[in-house]
């Protein structure tokens, strides 16, 4: 298995549950109770939801210019800079919508040729504070992509079921019903 057959299909399927979420939001509070909702936060010193949506657009698509060894593009740069000040702007649900839909073209775009990297070439992450990581591919995908992504992902369902939208478990991992038995559905 390559890291793109590992990353790609997460990536894709947890931001396809994030965009039915946000759907689900629109349709159970009036407009600007849904609109309100981009400004919650689970705990005062943690960035809103607006900013969590964005932030997991960008770990999705950080990863793969990084594993194919290109330099982060104006555009990516950008949406986590829009992430960074998303409480102050935090924007519209269309606009967050629209980010998880350039986000999702952009991974239904790459092949594996694009990311064809050895799993124990090295990597460096250097964040903004200066403090940096040293790690192969393989420890960059599992030990740092997976779970930034996965924290933004995970924050933003959490603020959304504090916030009363009514998401479940199911709507979670919606992608693992392609794997339910046949026999199984009318059991739904």
């Amino acid at each position: 298995m390559n890291l793109t057959d590992l990353l790609l299909p997460t990536y894709i399927q947890l931001l396809e549950a994030l965009s039915s979420w946000l759907d689900k939001a629109k349709k159970e509070f009036p407009e600007d109770e849904s609109e309100a909702l981009l400004k919650a936060r689970l705990a005062p010193d943690m960035f809103p939801l607006s900013s969590q949506i964005r932030f997991s657009c960008f770990q999705a698509q950080e990863a793969i210019f990084r594993l194919g060894r290109r330099a982060l593009p104006d555009f990516l740069e950008q949406l986590a800079r829009e992430g960074q000040g998303a409480g102050e702007n935090p924007g519209s649900i269309s606009e967050a919508q629209e980010r998880i839909r350039e986000a999702l073209v952009f991974l239904r775009s790459v092949t594996p040729e694009t990311v064809m990297v050895a799993v124990d070439e090295p990597v460096t992450i250097k964040l903004p504070n200066e403090m940096t990581f040293d790690m192969t591919n393989e420890q960059y995908a599992r030990d740092w992509a997976l779970p930034q992504f996965y924290f933004h992902i995970n924050t933003a369902y959490a603020i959304l079921r504090a916030q009363d939208v009514s998401l479940g478990k199911a709507d979670y991992v919606q992608h693992a019903f392609a794997y339910l038995r046949p026999e199984m559905i009318s059991d739904c």
